[in-house]
């Protein structure tokens, strides 16, 4: 079994610019309503299963939250389901929004 990395925004930022992975926000459907990672999908209770099902397990996932702790244990979730590169934003949403691009 296979574990998630960190990554920093300034690491995460060249993945979503090259279309290269799959960002996935993990924070109340408020928040990612205001603001979020341009093109990042939110994911919760009620959408993970189909998520996990449908989705390319090959290529990166990119989760945050907030602060960076709560996407820890989303990422090791994906990791547990079969996923293969799977990232944890360090910082979380707070520390991206800091020094790249938003969506709102």
């Amino acid at each position: 079994m296979g574990e998630f990395r960190e990554i920093a925004p300034e690491e995460a930022s060249p993945l979503l610019e090259a279309g290269r992975a799959v960002f996935v926000d993990v924070r109340d459907p408020a928040s990612f309503q205001a603001a979020h990672v341009p093109g990042a999908l939110h994911l919760s209770d009620a959408n993970v299963v189909d998520f996990v099902a449908q989705a390319d397990k090959s290529k990166p996932i990119v989760v945050y939250c907030y602060h960076g702790h709560t996407s820890q244990g989303a990422a090791a979730y994906l990791v547990d389901q079969g996923f293969k590169e799977v990232y944890s934003v360090t910082g979380g949403f707070e520390r991206w929004r800091q020094t790249e691009k938003i969506e709102s």
